[in-house]
């Protein structure tokens, strides 16, 4: 293991290759080249669900991944933190190591030999956490929303700045094969979609996902550290994501996945948004349970209106994105069970042969019609797209090629698919659709929102 002054110097040169200010993998021999001869220290700052989540699918990665967890943090001693730190030190063969903290600042003290570190703590405490890591020379992997707040948001593009460490944020679809493949191939290199008009998504989740939270007897927090930390009691602890100051409701939290997949694909940050919510169901809640959101979008072929709607109370349809063009619709979705690109009537079969043969697209066979059917359909209706399938699967966790792209840009290998700015840019999107909902009324976007 090089010393901490080696470790920290190399991890800063190479973080400088990741943010894309140097291109020369060569000048650092075939180490960095290959990206997994120098381990890379991480702890983890939030052991609850999302934390275990993202621990799970580095730990997946296996013992020549070069990652090696060194601490875990999480103010909840009796519960995630006391589980995530016996699980690590059951991986001590791995590297991995679960030394157990209930103090960020006291992690950053101890924890001489770190390189990084993954936030995933309540959004309200992203900016602080962030920063402090930067601060003490780490890179930072920070789970979305990058903060309830734009200042927050702000602070940590600053420090990012500042201090010439990597942030990445959580929107993992960015580094997810299906979605990279349908940006670069079917959207830009093929143009299968040609002028996108129209965007539809959605995250319907049921009744039974969103009950709030409970805790087993006996593992409360005690109140002076639950206030001091900013909750006012275990319910509020349990259940942030419905508490203003501390969450930012459905919209952020799931919608900024999918909306932030909007402006990616299109290459452009929306003009306005006009929204529609309310606590209609979950009356105990601060934050809407329901939101319908439009964006209009100016983009170099024209313009783009853009649906969202995420329900609390019914999983009807799951959560997808349908991107709708004049030449042809893309329907994707995370899981790689769901997802398809339709060829438009009007456009000769032969003008996609070109890309099944590339591998850009998979030809799914036609049905053939039933017996005995000749039924006339309505004179209205428009013949039926022709189905074409996605051939790219992604089967491994669904963090993981996001995590994986964060390290290999510490290694200086690869580049940042979702670095501050981005983050920030669906930040300034999502918030202002919780705005709009309280504004009734569309709102606009100026081009200075979308940049610090």
């Amino acid at each position: 293991m090089k010393s901490k002054l080696n470790r920290r110097n190399f991890m800063r040169s190479t973080a400088a290759i990741g943010a894309g200010l140097f291109i020369a993998p060569q000048s650092f021999g075939a180490g960095a080249a290959a990206g997994a001869k120098d381990d890379i220290n991480v702890a983890l700052l939030g052991a609850g669900a999302e934390g275990q989540v993202l621990m799970n699918a580095i730990l997946k990665l296996g013992k020549g991944s070069g990652i090696r967890f060194r601490a875990v943090c999480d103010i909840w001693e009796k519960q995630p933190l006391k589980r995530v730190s016996r699980t690590l030190n059951a991986y001590k063969a791995y590297g991995h190591a679960g030394t157990a903290y209930t103090e960020y600042k006291e992690m950053l003290d101890s924890e001489t030999d770190l390189d990084a570190v993954i936030v995933a703590t309540p959004d309200f405490w992203h900016a602080e956490h962030a920063c402090a890591c930067m601060e003490k020379g780490l890179h930072v992997y920070c789970e979305k929303e990058m903060s309830n707040t734009l200042e927050g948001a702000k602070k940590i593009v600053e420090t990012a700045r500042k201090t010439k460490r990597l942030v990445q944020i959580g929107h993992q679809r960015r580094s997810n094969p299906r979605y990279r493949h349908c940006y670069d191939k079917i959207i830009n290199k093929a143009d299968l979609i040609g002028r996108i008009t129209t965007i539809n998504g959605q995250w319907n989740r049921s009744k039974a996902a969103c009950e709030d939270l409970g805790w087993p007897k006996g593992s409360d927090i005690d109140k002076a550290t639950l206030e001091k930390y900013g909750f006012k009691d275990m319910k509020q602890f349990r259940n942030w994501r419905w508490y203003k100051g501390k969450g930012g409701g459905p919209i952020v939290d799931l919608g900024s996945h999918q909306i932030d997949i909007y402006a990616w694909f299109l290459g452009a940050q929306p003009k306005s948004i006009i929204a529609s919510g309310g606590i209609d169901y979950w009356t105990d809640h601060e934050w809407y349970d329901n939101v319908i959101a439009i964006y209009e979008f100016e983009t170099k072929k024209g313009p783009v209106r853009a649906s969202y709607q995420t329900i609390t109370t019914n999983s009807n349809g799951g959560y997808f994105e349908v991107f709708m063009g004049d030449e042809g619709t893309l329907e994707i979705s995370e899981p790689s069970s769901r997802g398809a690109v339709y060829r438009e009537s009007s456009v000769p079969e032969e003008k996609w042969e070109k890309w099944i043969k590339e591998g850009v697209i998979a030809k799914v066979e036609a049905p053939k019609p039933a017996a005995g059917d000749h039924s006339a359909g309505d004179v209205r209706s428009s013949v039926p797209a022709t189905k074409y399938n996605i051939p790219v699967e992604m089967n491994v966790p669904f963090h993981q090629p996001h995590l994986v792209n964060f390290f290999d840009s510490i290694r200086g290998t690869a580049k940042l698919n979702c670095p501050v700015e981005i983050g920030y840019e669906t930040a300034a999107m999502v918030l202002k659709a919780n705005e709009a909902v309280e504004a009734g009324k569309k709102l606009d976007f100026k081009p200075s929102d979308f940049h610090v």
